[in-house]
Order: C-alpha cells, then sequence, then structure tokens
C-alpha cells in the first residue's frame, strides 16, 4: 500500500501547479481543466492530501476532482500561507516557491487544520449573490465619496446611486427567491429576521454563513467572522486586543452596521450602554454588541428558535 502524499497546488485560472512536500513527485503544471486535472490526481495514493489557497472559483474544479477520488483537500486561507511563508523565511515569492511552500505547509500543519467539503448549488448560489452584493455596495460607496463634493455632477451621482440601488434590489430579490424555494432555508431566515435590527441583508448575510459552515460553537462563529479579540500579552504586560479580522469581511461589516441599528433597540439598548459604562469606546461598544448578535444568530439557527429579548438579558 503507497503512503500518502502532502500535496500543494497553486491555482490560477488557466493553470495548476502541483509539488509534493516529499519531492515523492516531480512538480509539474498542468491545464486547469477537467481532463489534465482527473488524470493527474489519480497517479496519487489513496487518502493523500491536497492544499491550495481559495481563489474565487479557479481552484473549485481541482478541489471537487481531488474529493471525488477519496483525497483530503483544504482550501487555505491565503493570509495563513502568507504569515507561514515569512515565518518560514521565505524571500522569493513565484507560483513554483508557492506551490512548494503549501506542500510543506499541508504537510506540517494538516492536524489542525479543517477539511474542505463542497457547498450544494443553492448554498454556491447564495453565496454568490452576497459577494456581488457586497462589491456593488463598496463600489457605491466609492462612487459617492468620490463624487459628492463636485455640485456640478450632484445630479448625475444621484442617477449613478439610484442604478445602484435598482441592481441592489434585484440581487436581493434573487437571494430571497432562492431562500424561499427551500421550506427549511425559509424558516431558518425568518428565524433570524426576528433578531432586532437583522434585516433582510444582514440576514441573508447570516443565512449564507451559517448554512455553509457547520460551527460547534457560537464562538466559533464569531472567530468565523473575524470579530474575536486577538490577545496581545507577554510577561506582565496586558497589551490592547484588537479584533483579528480573519474572517468573513463583508458579514463583519453587516453585523458592525446591524450593531449601530441596534443600538438605539429596546432589546439592545440596554447591552450598548453597559459597554459604555464599562469604559469602552463607541466602537469598542458596536463590536461588542456586533458580536453579541453573531452569538444570537447561531443559537438561532442552530437551536431552531426565535429571538428571546427575556433569555439576552437573563445573562
Amino acid at each position: 500500500m503507497q503512503t500518502p502524499l502532502d500535496i500543494g497546488a497553486d491555482v490560477s485560472k488557466d493553470y495548476v501547479i502541483v509539488a509534493c512536500a516529499k519531492q515523492s513527485l516531480p512538480m509539474c503544471k498542468l491545464a486547469n481543466k477537467r481532463a489534465a486535472l482527473w488524470a493527474w490526481l489519480k497517479s496519487l495514493p489513496a487518502a493523500s492530501r491536497i492544499g491550495m489557497e481559495a481563489t474565487g472559483t479557479y481552484h473549485e474544479l481541482l478541489a471537487i476532482l481531488a474529493l471525488r477520488l477519496g483525497l483530503v483537500v483544504y482550501v487555505l486561507n491565503a493570509k495563513d500561507v502568507h504569515h507561514y511563508a515569512k515565518g518560514t523565511g521565505q524571500r522569493a515569492k513565484t507560483d513554483r516557491v508557492d506551490t512548494a511552500l503549501i506542500a510543506r505547509y499541508v504537510a506540517k500543519e494538516h492536524s489542525h487544520l479543517h477539511p474542505w467539503h463542497p457547498a450544494s448549488p443553492a448554498q454556491r448560489q447564495l453565496q454568490r449573490l452576497v459577494r456581488r452584493r457586497a462589491k456593488l455596495t463598496s463600489a457605491r460607496a466609492t462612487l459617492r465619496s468620490s463624487l459628492q463634493t463636485l455640485p456640478s455632477l450632484r445630479s448625475d451621482l444621484r442617477a449613478l446611486l439610484n442604478d445602484f440601488d435598482v441592481l441592489l434590489a434585484k440581487l436581493d430579490a434573487q437571494a430571497r427567491k432562492l431562500i424561499e424555494e427551500a421550506q427549511e432555508r425559509a424558516q431558518h431566515f425568518r428565524r433570524l429576521n426576528s433578531i432586532p435590527a437583522v434585516g433582510n441583508t444582514v440576514g441573508i448575510g447570516l443565512l449564507a454563513a451559517l448554512e455553509r459552515w457547520s460551527l460547534p460553537r457560537a464562538d466559533a462563529f464569531v472567530a468565523f467572522i473575524g470579530l474575536d479579540p486577538r490577545p496581545d500579552d507577554s510577561g506582565k504586560k496586558t497589551g490592547r486586543r484588537r479584533l483579528s479580522k480573519r474572517g468573513d469581511p463583508e458579514l463583519r461589516r453587516l453585523l458592525y452596521v446591524a450593531a449601530m441599528s441596534a443600538s438605539r433597540t429596546r432589546a439592545w439598548k440596554p447591552l450598548y450602554q453597559r459597554a459604555l459604562a464599562r469604559g469602552l469606546s463607541r466602537i469598542e461598544a458596536l463590536v461588542t454588541l456586533a458580536r453579541h448578535i453573531a452569538r444570537t444568530a447561531w443559537s438561532i439557527y442552530t437551536h431552531k428558535t426565535n429571538f428571546d429579548p427575556v433569555r439576552l438579558h437573563s445573562h
């Protein structure tokens, strides 16, 4: 029986460069096409591990084919790989160097990594709608910021922003239609919307994340979003806590926006004021509130309950 190998892959639109951590196989460049990838993957020993960075959609074909052949697949956070490269003292950065580094990373760290599993077609579509909405929202904010100081373009800007709003509404309508097509998904969405200050957009973002990633605890969901505080202590020194910001930046933004609205509601305002009374700044208090909303959303989704303000203030 052949020993499983640890493989690294650097994926682009047209090509995939692959390397083995133990150099049992030569590094090679494959076309990012089904036939070429399938033929090469079939040559690997059973239960081999293969890692690749998330690259939008370009990595999905390789990941899906590898999984079908019984390989263990890791879709890696590019930031983690970057920090690992710095830790190993890597000086150069080329596709081939990156491939060898990913193979080494998988070989050394696979026991701490979470195997990847594909999303369902509906989950993929919902995630794509959320990502496209995020890009449109960012573009709208950029245009508004750059043009609002030019009075001569005020009417043009207003028309542009209106066009953006129409597109955003269409994306929201598509997402809602997709949600309503599945009864269980629709029920989850309605439960999430029972949380004060979680409206249509935030609810869609929460649903897309919670349905796609099965996380065992509320704190794991907070960390997934990147709202978890990162300690910076050494000896007797207690450093300032900062957010890890390792997760989904759009969902983190949506929850912060939700927290701003929540701070004015009857349900959430006492928690917000309590945070301010502890000496937290306004931003820190809003982040604390966003963290509470994330935990509440995880609990409601996981246990299939509705928002209960009495339970919220009993802790």
